[in-house]
């Protein structure tokens, strides 16, 4: 895999109690938003960002690495055939994502920033 660890991915039911845990408890200083629905918190002496995301209910999404990728639809066609994936690509504001599932049940998500000038 050619990629850069950037982000924990944090899937969360409630944002504004997830809010009050992360920043006000936590005390980690936010660093962007995206719509009404997803935080990103810088983490101390780290470049890797903590992103919470308002999921509904049901959702596969669990907590896990988010790794920046030259391309995931690449990714996606070198390694679907061998890797379960949960999330097939899709557009998100940046560019595009995907995730896979470990043979344990952990969740790996992947990003890149295709749509960014």
């Amino acid at each position: 895999m050619d990629g850069k660890l950037v982000m924990l991915y944090v899937p969360v039911r409630d944002l504004k109690s997830a809010l009050a845990f992360y920043r006000d408890k936590m005390g980690l200083v936010e660093a962007w938003r995206e719509g009404e629905g997803t935080v990103a918190f810088k983490l101390p002496a780290s470049d890797v960002e903590l992103m919470i995301d308002l999921i509904d209910a049901g959702s596969a999404d669990s907590s896990g690495p988010m790794f920046l990728i030259p391309s995931v639809d690449r990714f996606y066609e070198e390694n679907h055939t061998t890797v379960e994936f949960v999330r097939k690509p899709a557009d998100i504001p940046p560019g595009r994502w995907a995730s896979v599932k470990d043979p344990s049940g952990n969740s790996m998500y992947f990003i890149d920033y295709s749509k960014q000038v």
